[in-house]
């Protein structure tokens, strides 16, 4: 047995507050059911829910809330290109893709937070957009006629409306597609349209699941044969090798040609989900797993220790000190919450918390005011020296404003927002309420509010996950219901326990969900016990990562801030190291966890900062005076094993994200 019930507190009905778990806090409105595919779509695995029924708490709700405290929530205030004169607000300004990528963050986190300043700021973008539609149909700015930044600004729009309500949305959107199916013929997509045209996709979907609009199938398979073919690429995946300036012929001007396209690590981080969502409308199995072999192959040629692969900005083979653009990681994690709903895979869950506990917060600062473009997995200086990027500029990997380029200024804000709406989802077959049950996709504090089989249910996650072992659920359906709980259960997360009102359940096999199916009555408690013994991976010249849970560790290296230059209401900064980090681990060859010791600390408001970070690792090491950095970059890792005379040391590796210089990817050494 658990000591589950003696940990949570009494039962109390939860309707009778709005305050909910850790904080999380939920409107006053009732719940909505998810939407499903309507015939003759094909359905999901999984449904999202809609936009305000999971609202966040814990430490997530805090970092949620320095976000908006910081760049988020001020960028109009200090970055002209999403300011008052946006052409996105009718101004002169800036009016291609920012104003739509802007909002497409800021509003889900404006509403997840009920953060009424955030909300006005969002509205007018969005009224806007709503009020100035043309008579042909057509939205946005009239000094362009991309079709790309109007994909992004349909994202906003269903998330709008499924927040608010707002009965203007779905004419406009219909209109604006029905204006778009007369016009591709003739003006055909093109550019970054062309290979993003699956993220138009889920907002055509989204329509014809409110509408039943038949020209909208239409529209689908026009933007399938016109957009790239991610399916094909996944099937044969041709660049198995580090793409050059050269190959790409970016000096002669090919930036827009689709060799650079298809090898540009945005694209390639948006087309992940092209196969999943395209099989709602094919309906066919290879398409809906082209998505698991585009990420096999990616990992494979590209992979890099925090989840990510490769693009700087193009796709740039294995090696730790490639970086990866904040905007692919933003993407990819999109990309993958859509995966996960469409074919119900449980390592599409265990690749999106990878990605949120490491990648996404380690390319930020602390109070989230300035980002970087390009992160390093092995990154042991942050300056304006030239780095062995494929096509970015010296300024990629600083921490600031806009450094590079101010596409991820504008596009960052959707990780963690995007991240919280999908916790938890719906399962069920098309059609069919009385398979409706509960998914719990990823973990995180929360609360949820839903629909099952017709019956309100309210959902209350209490945890300190990533950092601790142990998430417990309250579940509150208004009167006693039978539904199945799914429980997503990690692929390292071998012996894993639940409990059921302190009950044990059958051990779940890792990689898969758990189906809980009962009868569940007001105030039921669950508890998912998920050990987290420290473990390796290895990676480029068989280097080696440390693992615990979904978090990936690094050595942080001592770090000196340099400030670059004041931009506006922030500014950017180098970062130089103050120690040494060529350290190879000297970890017990035949069982290297046993030789990893854990050190938990207490869980502050900031868990990713360095100062306050809740979870550090102890491991042997010694100096490799081999292994050195050129221009401010880490050379590759040696070749493991490597031999060393330095002295062993014992070193602390902290969680990636809290490490802002690090070594993540270690040589080992060769024991005699």
């Amino acid at each position: 047995m658990l000591g589950l019930a003696s940990a949570l507190p009494a039962r109390s009905p939860w309707f009778s507050s709005r305050a909910c778990a850790w904080g999380a806090t939920l409107p006053e409105l009732p719940p909505s059911p998810a939407i499903k595919n309507r015939s003759p779509l094909a359905p999901s695995a999984f449904y999202l829910l809609p936009r305000g029924s999971i609202a966040p708490g814990g430490w997530l709700k805090e970092q949620l809330r320095i976000q908006a405290d910081g760049l988020s929530g001020h960028l109009d205030e200090t970055w002209p290109d999403v300011g008052p004169n946006s052409g996105w607000l009718g101004g002169p300004g800036e009016s291609w893709e920012r104003g739509p990528y802007f909002l497409d963050g800021l509003l889900p986190l404006a509403w997840l937070l009920d953060d009424a300043a955030l909300k006005a700021k969002a509205q007018r973008f969005v009224d806007w957009t709503l009020d100035h539609q043309a008579p042909s149909g057509m939205i946005g700015p009239a000094s362009n006629d991309d079709w790309w930044p109007r994909m992004v600004m349909l994202k906003a729009l269903t998330q709008y409306q499924e927040f608010t309500g707002d009965k203007r949305v779905i004419p406009v959107m219909d209109r604006y597609l029905q204006y778009q199916l007369s016009e591709l013929p003739k003006r055909p997509l093109r550019d970054w349209g062309k290979f993003r045209w699956q993220d138009e996709l889920l907002s055509v979907i989204w329509l014809y699941n409110r509408t039943g609009s038949a020209y909208l199938l239409d529209l689908a398979r026009m933007l399938r044969t016109q957009g790239h073919d991610w399916m094909a690429q996944a099937e044969n995946f041709p660049y198995t090798q580090r793409v050059t300036a050269e190959d790409l012929k970016l000096s002669a001007g090919n930036g827009l040609k689709d060799l650079a396209l298809a090898t540009h690590g945005v694209n390639n981080a948006q087309g992940v989900k092209a196969g999943p969502v395209w099989s709602l409308v094919s309906a066919s199995p290879s398409d809906r797993d082209a998505a698991l072999k585009m990420v096999a192959d990616l990992d494979k040629y590209h992979g890099l220790p925090n989840g990510m692969f490769s693009c700087d900005e193009h796709l740039a083979g294995p090696n730790p000190s490639q970086g990866s653009e904040l905007c692919s990681v933003v993407e990819y994690m999109f990309s993958l919450e859509q995966s996960l709903a469409v074919t119900g895979d449980a390592a599409f869950g265990d690749r999106l918390e990878r990605l949120a506990f490491n990648a996404l917060p380690g390319t930020f600062t602390d109070d989230m005011w300035a980002h970087q473009y390009n992160q390093e997995p092995n990154q042991v200086e942050c300056s304006l020296h030239r780095r062995p990027w494929v096509s970015d500029g010296p300024e990629s990997n600083l921490y600031g404003l806009e450094p590079n380029f101010g596409c991820c200024t504008a596009n960052y804000h959707q990780g963690w927002p995007k991240f919280t709406a999908s916790l938890f989802m719906l399962s069920g077959a098309q059609n069919n309420d009385d398979q409706d049950g509960l998914v719990a996709a990823a973990y995180a504090p929360c609360a949820a509010h839903t629909i099952v089989r017709g019956v309100a249910v309210h959902v209350s996650e209490e945890t300190d996950y990533p950092f601790r072992d142990t998430v417990r659920l309250r579940i509150e359906p208004a009167r006693p219901l039978r539904f199945p709980l799914r429980l997503r259960i990690p692929g390292w997360a071998a012996e894993t326990a639940i409990a059921v009102n302190g009950r044990r359940m059958p051990a779940p096999q890792p990689g898969s969900f758990a189906s809980i199916d009962r009868n569940w009555q007001p105030g039921d408690q669950l508890e998912l016990r998920f050990p987290m013994q420290p473990r390796t991976s290895l990676w480029f010249h068989d280097s080696v990562a440390v693992e615990r849970g979904p978090l990936v560790f690094s050595f942080g290296i001592g770090e000196s801030w340099v400030k670059l230059r004041n931009r506006g209401m922030t500014a950017d900064w180098q970062v130089f190291p103050t120690n040494q980090w060529n350290y190879a681990l000297d970890l017990d060859a035949g069982s290297p966890a046993e030789s990893i010791a854990v050190e938990e600390r207490e869980l502050g408001e900031a868990p990713f900062a360095r100062r306050t970070t809740p979870v550090r690792l102890r491991v042997k090491a010694r100096k490799l005076d081999a292994w050195r950095p050129q221009d401010g970059a880490a050379d590759p890792p040696p070749q493991s094993p490597v031999t060393s005379e330095q002295a062993e040391e014992t070193i602390s590796l902290i969680p990636y994200a809290a490490a802002k210089l690090r070594v993540t990817a270690f040589p080992h050494v060769q024991k005699s």
